[in-house]
């Protein structure tokens, strides 16, 4: 089977984040520092992965302690948070169904949305969810296969014998729920029809304690990460194990897509290319992939590298590369452009060039171990005000990142049965 729903950009006028008042460079800037705040937190989590952080300190609003909460505090993995996403989708939960807005991330395995009754909260506009105003919901039990996939320093038995979850991000940044089972649906755009899928599990948070200001328009996260528990898993073979999105571009009136297992409709797309995808033990619920080298131009630099050496995310804008990749990848441009770059360039921008029209751009490809995906100018460069280009490829101490901007106007699907992404260059506008 296979369906597709739309995939919000939230700077757009269909978002409900959208601010007409701000410009586009201003957009640009804020997308640009949510996505060095993401690699951050990535760089934070490689340096402590072989010890996890302890859950809040007494200070910290506690969490419940009734017969909803868990009767001990477990510590937990780090997973980085993701803001309130680039996009956002539509799904209902329950019995009758209720719609959620929930940020789109294949960062995140856990889909999980805010429940009632809650002990602390971030604000959101939508009630919260109701779990006994649906008569298909369920909690999970602490015996259960589904709990037993939750890292074990990440989940806990409450007094009702119902597992509970607890996932960090960052430092001080905890959400803890209770794993549970229900209906999810999507109203189906385009081709296809709606699609129901019954007890599908989730987490149920009671308790959100979060540092950085998270949208009160999101209700919660849809993760499509790949483990066992992601909601791509979850549908397995329903879906063919298969998921892909079509990201617009910035400047786009339309939304992007996401679909779910293949579109029988559809004519193969010339020009695709597929690569393995890695697991880390240490980011389990990101999609490693193994970047051998760049050409800008005539000139092509190994990264020397094998085993998974960069992350492909679905949140941030900007493509990070590890700083001796991108000190021989940005000579390459500057030698490739030759233009003078700007000195002004506006942060966290490390390569901008003013009054651009005359400029030639050079062939970019990112050799992916089997795949070379060539990107064009719309991926590598934004437009700000005062007439400037700015590169979306930044500097990073931490693992690389292949950021959303350099996947729009491709298809890019994600195969978990043969562990592998694909890239298929595509006008999404019009997917």
């Amino acid at each position: 089977m296979g369906f597709s729903i739309d995939l919000i950009p939230r700077h757009s006028p269909m978002s409900p984040l959208y601010n007409s008042k701000m410009t586009q460079t201003e957009l640009v800037k804020g997308a640009a520092m949510r996505s060095i705040a993401r690699s951050k937190l990535l760089d934070f989590i490689g340096q402590n992965e072989s010890s996890p952080p302890s859950p809040p300190s007494p200070s910290s609003p506690s969490p419940p302690s009734s017969s909803s909460s868990s009767s001990s505090s477990a510590e937990s993995a780090i997973t980085p948070v993701p803001d309130h996403g680039e996009y956002l989708m539509r799904f209902s939960l329950g019995t009758p169904q209720v719609e959620r807005l929930a940020i789109f991330d294949t960062g995140s395995d856990l889909s999980w949305v805010q429940c009632s009754p809650c002990k602390t909260c971030y604000p959101q506009d939508a009630p919260l969810y109701d779990p006994t105003q649906s008569s298909t919901y369920m909690d999970v039990a602490c015996d259960s296969q589904a709990c037993t996939l939750i890292p074990q320093n990440q989940r806990d038995c409450g007094n009702s014998k119902q597992c509970i979850y607890l996932q960090q991000y960052g430092e001080s940044s905890i959400t803890i729920g209770k794993l549970s089972s229900d209906t999810v649906s999507f109203g189906s755009t385009g081709m296809g029809q709606a699609a129901t899928f019954p007890e599908s599990v989730f987490g149920c948070a009671f308790y959100s304690n979060f540092t950085f200001e998270i949208s009160s328009k999101a209700n919660g996260i849809v993760g499509l990460g790949p483990g066992p528990l992601s909601l791509a898993s979850q549908l397995g073979d329903q879906i063919g194990h298969k998921f892909s999105y079509c990201m617009v571009p910035f400047s786009s009136t339309s939304t992007g897509k996401l679909r779910f297992g293949s579109n029988p409709n559809q004519a193969p797309t010339n020009g695709v290319v597929s690569t393995p995808f890695i697991i880390n033990p240490s980011l389990p619920s990101y999609y490693l992939l193994n970047l051998e080298g760049i050409t800008v131009g005539q000139k092509k630099m190994l990264t020397g590298q094998s085993g998974g050496n960069i992350i492909i995310d679905s949140v941030p804008i900007l493509t990070h590369l590890e700083q001796r990749i991108y000190a021989d990848f940005i000579s390459s441009v500057k030698e490739a452009f030759n233009v003078e770059a700007a000195e002004d360039a506006p942060n966290p921008f490390e390569f901008c060039v003013s009054n651009p029209s005359s400029m030639n751009f050079p062939e970019f490809v990112f050799h992916f171990t089997g795949a070379d995906v060539v990107l064009n100018p719309n991926n590598l460069f934004i437009a700000l005000d005062n007439n400037m280009i700015c590169m979306t490829v930044v500097p990073t101490t931490g693992i690389s990142i292949f950021g959303n901007w350099a996947q729009i106007n491709f298809q890019v699907e994600y195969d978990l049965g043969e562990k592998k992404v694909s890239f298929a260059p595509t006008n999404c506008s019009s997917y």
